[in-house]
């Protein structure tokens, strides 16, 4: 019964029933043949859309700060104008070889013209021929003869003293240094002699190969001592500048005293 159905065996109140639910449908079953496929739920209407660039990328912010390009650099250059030339490009760091070459030419400047001046004097000045004798000797060639070996010799002591050092050879102690100095002066004084008799007596002779070559080394030899003495005072300068001047210089007494020395030993024999 639907509605209100009296009960007979409780309260005479009525009491409301609800019909049955029609019966549900049952779906008919798949056929044994047929895959199996799985449940897949429905497409999320809230999800967020692929990103069609690969990463997704935020709107711009509305309110960021933009970059002020008025604002000052580390490092800024005012712009050209159109009339304006361009300057000449900064020029490039000196290295140690630049600043060297440029703190040695005021030296080799000075001792190139002490060089040309003795031989300008040697070549102008008349020879006198005044000779010295000197107690001992039989001449004054001997006594030139044996200043400038003394001289040489003191010159090859220097050299052994200047490779020790630089640590080319196995000599060590507090004499080295004293030693280097004091056997190029002794060697300059005992040429010094030999040098104002050549050019006061004898001139800038160039008679013959031996003598003008005697003549130039002499000039270029004092040029060059001097050259040396003035980069000694430099600071700063590479480490090949005084090995090589004080090389020129060894060099330059070698072919003073090969032409002379060496000369008159070979033709004349070991004499006083």
């Amino acid at each position: 019964m639907t509605g209100w159905d009296p009960d007979p065996d409780e309260s005479p109140t009525r009491r409301f029933t609800y019909p049955p639910p029609p019966p549900r449908a049952t779906p008919p079953p798949p056929p044994a043949d047929a895959p199996t496929a799985r449940f897949q739920a429905p497409p999320d209407p809230y999800a967020q859309a692929p990103d069609p660039y690969g990463q997704y990328a935020p709107p711009p912010d509305p309110y960021a700060q933009t970059p002020d390009p008025y604002a000052p650099t580390a490092q800024y250059q005012a712009p050209l104008s159109a009339t304006t030339p361009a300057g000449p490009p900064p020029p490039p760091p000196r290295t140690a070889t630049t600043s060297t070459v440029t703190k040695l030419i005021v030296p080799i400047a000075i001792g190139a013209g002490i060089a040309v001046v003795l031989g300008a004097y040697g070549k102008l000045h008349t020879p006198t021929g005044i000779a010295v004798s000197v107690a001992g000797f039989s001449g004054p060639l001997t006594v030139k003869v044996w200043l400038a070996t003394l001289g040489m010799a003191f010159g090859v002591f220097q050299l052994v003293t200047a490779l020790a050092m630089w640590g080319k050879l196995p000599l060590r102690g507090s004499w080295v240094s004293p030693a280097h100095r004091w056997s190029g002066r002794i060697a300059f004084v005992l040429t010094l002699p030999v040098a104002v008799h050549c050019l006061y007596a004898l001139g800038f002779a160039d008679y013959s190969t031996r003598t003008l070559a005697h003549s130039l080394f002499g000039c270029i030899f004092f040029g060059m001592f001097t050259t040396k003495m003035l980069v000694l005072t430099k600071k700063g300068l590479a480490g090949w500048a005084l090995p090589l001047f004080g090389g020129l210089v060894f060099a330059t007494l070698v072919g003073v005293w090969a032409t002379s020395a060496l000369w008159f030993f070979s033709t004349s024999g070991f004499q006083f």
